[in-house]
């Protein structure tokens, strides 16, 4: 099965927790703290196999979980890291986070890596906080909890040509006859359901990937039919090769099946058009052929190149496959994500003031208690360690720092009214 877009969710390990200790060595006098630091939890890196082909694996598993760092331990001995977890992918991926839609990576060559969740960093033990003032505190961290997120996997097929067209034109058939791949042949309408890749090797020593995509029709950038869900491979190819049944069998006008499929393309990608596109008049074999082939090139207005072949018989193929190879030799890479440069105008800058994002917020509830939620303040209170009294009190004084007192003040709480942040709820004390 062919699998070419799943959901996954993705998270870093946890840092270790820093531990609270003394040095009670006989001889050493006053030994002071002696609690290590939390190991740094593991990250979840995304790296391409080029064995890889489909994004199969990841429909039987959809979490991906880090080891957590090792927690500090006395005499001073930090706690080890967690190895970072390597999750392998299939070249052409590219990682969009479902919430921002955002970008993470775009994973194209063999053994290339992106960081798709943080691990947290280890929580610090005791001897980080010892001061002339506090000399033996009774304070550490708990580990940073690892980035956690929801991620796209959108896999874009890598292929140097791409073979577009109605159904039923013989993209299938040009394919395994240019080449060694086996893609199905049948008397019918969408016979190809994923993508085919194939090598082929042209007479002078060249060579190229070729994909054979499933076939298009009209309205498939809204998603009609089965092309809507290939689009996307069409944005890898260098040169499209448009397929065009010239005789006619479907009884549909080959001038009118190019402009469709063009259309659909730019739809999908106003960029699709920019890049070299070779037109290959398909069935030449047949009776009414060179007559539609004539009618054709009086109606294109395109100055692409116009190739007659039979995939069946064979004729043509050797200078269609060198026209693609010397398009090929003078095409760059396109960059995946474009932009559409918009055109010239006069620029302004326009300044104006911007609140600073709130570090947390405050809500009521119907009961009268009051939720404090924020990512920097949950993230203090997943590393405060809530069994000792020093911690406790840091906690607070942290909050106090951030304003989250006068805040729940201005909002009304009185000594005695609770706060809640996460599942947990403490009393406001005035």
């Amino acid at each position: 099965m062919f699998v070419d877009q799943v959901k996954i969710f993705v998270k870093g390990g946890d840092g270790g927790n820093g531990m609270v200790a003394f040095r009670r060595e006989k001889y050493v006098p006053m030994g002071g703290p002696a609690g290590g630091d939390g190991g740094k939890g593991a990250s979840v890196i995304f790296q391409v196999d080029e064995g890889l082909r489909t994004l199969m694996d990841f429909r039987y598993q959809r979490h991906f979980k880090a080891p957590r760092g090792e927690h500090g331990m006395s005499k001073s001995q930090h706690g080890k890291g967690a190895s970072d977890m390597i999750v392998k992918v299939p070249p052409g991926t590219v990682v969009t986070d479902e919430d921002t839609k955002e970008v993470i990576a775009d994973l194209v060559s063999h053994g290339q890596q992106a960081i798709i969740a943080n691990g947290g960093r280890g929580g610090r033990g005791n001897i980080r906080f010892a001061t002339p003032a506090n000399p033996a505190p009774e304070v550490a961290e708990n580990g940073e909890p690892g980035q956690e997120r929801n991620v796209i996997l959108e896999l874009k097929v890598l292929a140097d040509v791409g073979l577009v067209g109605f159904p039923s034109v013989g993209k299938s058939t040009l394919l395994s006859v240019v080449s060694a791949a086996k893609p199905k042949i049948a008397e019918y309408h969408f016979t190809t359901i994923v993508p085919n890749l194939g090598v082929v090797e042209t007479g002078d020593g060249r060579s190229f990937v070729m994909a054979d995509l499933p076939g298009l029709i009209e309205g498939a950038h809204e998603g009609v039919g089965l092309g809507h869900q290939f689009l996307r491979h069409i944005e890898r190819t260098r040169v499209i090769v448009h397929v065009i049944d010239m005789s006619g069998m479907e009884g549909r006008d080959p001038y009118e099946d190019y402009s469709t499929i063009n259309q659909e393309l730019q739809e999908y990608n106003l960029r699709l058009l920019e890049r070299p596109q070779i037109i290959v008049a398909n069935k030449m074999d047949m009776p009414e052929a060179e007559a539609n082939l004539e009618e054709f090139k009086r109606k294109l207005k395109d100055d692409y190149p116009v190739f007659p072949i039979s995939a069946v018989t064979r004729e043509g193929l050797k200078e269609l496959l060198y026209e693609i190879a010397n398009q090929l030799e003078h095409t760059p890479e396109f960059p995946l994500h474009e932009v559409v440069e918009e055109e010239e105008t006069i620029n302004r800058v326009m300044y104006k003031h911007e609140k600073p994002k709130e570090e947390f917020t405050i809500t009521r509830e119907p009961d009268g208690s009051f939720v404090v939620s924020g990512g920097k303040v949950e993230r203090l209170f997943k590393m405060t360690d809530f069994s000792r009294d020093e911690s406790v009190r840091r906690f607070a004084r942290q909050l106090r720092t951030m304003g989250i007192d006068d805040a729940l003040r201005e909002r009304g709480a009185k000594d005695g009214d609770t706060i809640r942040l996460l599942e947990f709820e403490f009393e406001f004390v005035d």
